[in-house]
């Protein structure tokens, strides 16, 4: 039970780190006029990401489960945006979809490269899928870049409706059951 109760705080901590980080690049984005293109973006998701891998490795309880995090991280940000961006041409707002399921079956996979789970890789992978929906699922029922509130951002606002998409991902990667 302990074990259950620790990943839910885990996980819960880590969907408020990676919400608010996401704010503050909305914050960013929005107060700096900076224009969407494929540097920034890519900038953008491997910053958060090289995040997402620090707390992700921060498991390992190691400097180098960190640093091995923070560096998968930084990975999948960049093949995560950047795909992003290679497919908007051809499947449009789809892309955003594809990018954030292909972000957390990466991100399942480097918290177990990590060493922070110790399972097979067929379990890691069910895992990420598992991730990749149910976030996925949260980030479009929310609409945080699809519905943009009148008079501009309400940052309250975007930082829950974050910390709900991020949930149910990082609850799919740190939430185990003990077996005997």
């Amino acid at each position: 039970m302990t074990n259950q109760y620790n990943g839910i705080l885990r996980a819960l901590v880590a969907a408020i780190i990676l919400a608010a980080l996401s704010t503050l690049g909305d914050f960013l984005w929005a107060h700096h006029g900076i224009k969407h293109r494929m540097f920034a973006g890519i900038l953008h998701g491997a910053l958060l990401c090289l995040c997402l891998g620090v707390v992700l490795g921060y498991g390992g309880k190691t400097t180098q489960s960190i640093l091995l995090g923070a560096l998968g991280g930084l990975a999948i940000g960049i093949l995560s945006a950047g795909g992003y961006y290679l497919m908007r041409p051809f499947i449009r707002a789809n892309a955003i979809v594809v990018a954030w399921m292909e972000l957390w079956i990466l991100a399942a996979l480097l918290h177990w490269w990590v060493g922070t789970i110790s399972e097979n890789l067929k379990r890691t992978l069910l895992r990420g899928i598992l991730a990749a929906v149910t976030s996925g699922l949260a980030f479009l029922i929310l609409g945080i870049w699809t519905r943009h509130a009148l008079g501009g951002p309400h940052y309250v606002y975007k930082l829950l409706s974050w910390t709900i998409a991020f949930l149910p991902g990082f609850l799919a990667l740190f939430v185990t059951r003990k077996t005997d």
